[in-house]
Formats: structure tokens, sequence, C-alpha cells
């Protein structure tokens, strides 16, 4: 059992290692204090343990789960147009409602599923773009720390691409100790500690927010994580538990802070592939090792949201924007691959990376109506076979 529990755990780190920087920066971008963001990141990995090791343990199969980390990226697109925290609460719980509402009701689940490719992957390209500039904008602002990071990431990515954002976040982490106000430091809380904040359902923040929250976490991790699992030939996949179960658990999660939680792509491939176990029965104890170590990790997220706060902004986005490159091409990749539907991607690009706010409502959502009145008018309908790979058979049969 030595091989699953190590990947386990190593996809656990590394996936914390990646991408909490990023959480916490969207948390702060959406107006959570410093308390509050650490509330919500110890509630992901308490949240997203808990659901990884029930179900793996009930249906002996390597389900692994994650935070949203494009979901996260759209919390620090939509920052100053959600008014109150409390606001963008409420679209955290609509989101975990329609993920669940995914899993009960066949045809949204069909319907998310078929969500045509140049939408979802020029929304989500659309939505990473600004933050894939940040390592510019630092190396420009701050040389000194940004310039080491982004040479750590770039030998890393071509001697060992697993460990070259986690390394480049070390660097960034030393570089922040070294530098930053030690006062900043000091004031925060380290100790870990749920903070409740009680939810406002405000419409605009729910269609600027929630909803582009809930289809970037479909299209962007559940249905590639479905896929994964596909491809080390896990079926049937137990779909309507796991959206149920994860949209049930971003419910849970939002009141302390937490935002959406869903199937795992990038450590799916880790804990479920022959890294793992070269028996397929045996790999369902990683994800239940790997939830052990999300548990231990929370526990430092209040010394991880300190050093967030102590830091440059622009370091921390940085360092997110490397994590995002290959989330980013794979974006366009998919949203520019059908040349008939260029001009659908492009609008729907453009407008989401514009940050514009209309109605008080922002820019991820008014990219996905631009992007389908350009499909629309071009194509006369929606084109099924520039569609996302489709889960929906799974859903209805489970």
């Amino acid at each position: 059992m030595l091989q699953p529990i190590l990947a386990g755990v190593i996809g656990a780190v590394t996936g914390f290692a990646s991408s909490f920087a990023l959480v916490i920066a969207g948390l702060l971008a959406v107006g959570a204090t410093p308390a509050e963001a650490a509330s919500g990141l110890l509630a992901l990995c308490l949240g997203q343990a808990f659901v990884a090791i029930a179900l793996s343990w009930r249906y002996r199969l390597p389900l692994s789960f994650a935070w949203s980390t494009p979901g996260a990226a759209l919390l620090i697109a939509a920052e100053g147009t959600t008014g109150s925290y409390a606001a963008a609460i409420g679209a955290f719980i609509v989101a975990g409602l329609l993920i669940v509402l995914t899993g009960l009701w066949g045809p949204l689940g069909r319907a998310m599923t078929r969500i045509p490719m140049p939408l979802a992957g020029a929304m989500l390209a659309g939505i990473l773009f600004p933050i894939c500039l940040a390592p510019v904008t630092a190396v420009v602002d701050e040389p000194l720390l940004a310039i080491p990071v982004v040479l750590v990431w770039l030998v890393l990515v071509r001697l060992a691409p697993r460990w070259a954002v986690p390394a480049a976040m070390v660097v960034a982490v030393a570089a922040i100790a070294l530098t930053a106000s030690q006062s900043r430091m000091l004031d925060a809380s380290v100790a870990p500690a749920f903070v409740l904040t009680l939810p406002v359902l405000d419409p605009l923040v729910i269609f600027s927010l929630g909803v582009p929250l809930y289809i970037v976490t479909m299209a962007g991790q559940n249905v590639p994580g479905f896929a994964v699992l596909r491809t080390f030939a896990y079926e049937p996949v137990p779909a309507r538990a796991i959206l149920v179960a994860s949209g049930g658990m971003t419910v849970l999660t939002a009141f302390f802070s937490g935002f959406t939680l869903n199937l795992a792509a990038l450590s799916a491939a880790l804990m479920a592939g022959p890294d793992s176990h070269p028996d397929p029965r045996r790999r369902w104890v990683a994800p239940i090792a790997g939830g052990v170590a999300y548990v231990l990790l929370g526990l430092v997220a209040g010394v991880a949201t300190a050093v967030v706060a102590a830091a440059p902004p622009i370091l921390i986005i940085a360092v997110a924007g490397l994590a995002m490159l290959g989330a980013f091409t794979t974006g366009l990749v998919s949203a520019f691959e059908a040349p008939e539907t260029r001009l659908t991607a492009a609008a729907t690009l453009i407008v989401v990376a514009s940050g514009v706010v209309v109605a008080g409502i922002g820019s991820a959502f008014w990219g996905l109506v631009a992007g389908a009145i350009v499909l629309l008018v071009t194509t006369g309908r929606p084109r099924r076979r520039a569609a996302a790979k489709d889960v929906s058979g799974a859903i209805d049969s489970h």
C-alpha cells in the first residue's frame, strides 16, 4: 500500500502548493478579510478531504477532489464587483446548488456537458488571461523577487514539470519572508479557525459570479475529471454521487468562505493512473491518503494566509499565472480549434478579458452572452460537434 499512499500525499501537496495562494488572493479580491480567507482555505481542505475519503471508500474507486482553480481565478477577475462579501458567499451557495441539481436532473447535466467548446474554452482563457500576464508585470515591477521565481519555474518545467509550480511558490515564500514587513506577518493569526459568514442573495452577483463560477467548475474541472477516470477505464463512474456530494459540500463550506469543490483533473491523473499502483483495484487508496494529507495541510491555512497577505500582490498573482499557463493554453486550443467558430471564441475571450461591468454584472457573464449571440448569428444554431466531452450518459445512468 506504500505506493498509492505516496501518490496520494504527493498529489495533495503539489495540488495545495500550486494554487493555495490563488485561492486566498481570490477570496481577498471579493471582500474577505484575512481571517475569512484563512477560514475558506481550511474549509476547502477539509471539505475535499471528506468527500474524497468517503466516496473512494464507498465505491473503491480513485475519486480525488479539489477546489476549483479556474473558479479562484474568476474571483480575482471579479474584484470590486460583488458589493459585499456576504453577496459573494450567496453566489458560492448558488453555484453549489447548481452542481447538486446537475447531478440530480438529467437534462441540466446533458446541457452542461454539451456547452460549445468555443464558449467554454474562450471563457476560461479570458478569465485566466489577466492572471497569466502577471509574471510579466511582476518581472518589471518587482524584478528582485519575481525573476528568481520565474527562473526556477522555467528550469523545472524542463526537468521536473510536476514540481515546477510548487518550487516556484517555495522561492516566492522565501522571498516574502526575507522582505515582507515582520509586523504584518506577526499581526496575522496563524491558528486555523472557522469564521461563519451569513449569505446575501444578490441577483446581480449571482449572475455575475455564481453562474460563471458554476460553468467554469463544470466545464473546466468536472468534465475533464470524468474524462481522466474514463481514460484509465474506470467505468461506470458514479457521476450522480460525485456531483451531489461535491455540490452539497460546496454549499456547506460556503458558509465558512469556501467556494466550489469539484472532481480533480490534474491530481486525478496521478492518483488514478499507473503511477499510483500497477493494479487499478488498489488505486482507491491514493485519494484517501491525499484526503488525510489535506486535513493536515488545512492546519496551516492561517500561516498561508499570513504569507499571502504580507506579500506584494503582484508576486502572488505572478506565481498563480505560472500555474495557470497550462490551463490557459488548453482553453485557447479548445476555443480556436474549429475554424468555423473562431469568431465566436474571439468575441467571448475579448469580452471576458476586458473586465467590463454592465448593470452590475461582470464580464464573464457578458462574454458568454456575446459568444452565444455570435455563435447563433454565424452558424444559425449551437454546434454540438464542438461540444465538451459528454458525461451525460454517466449522469443519467447513476
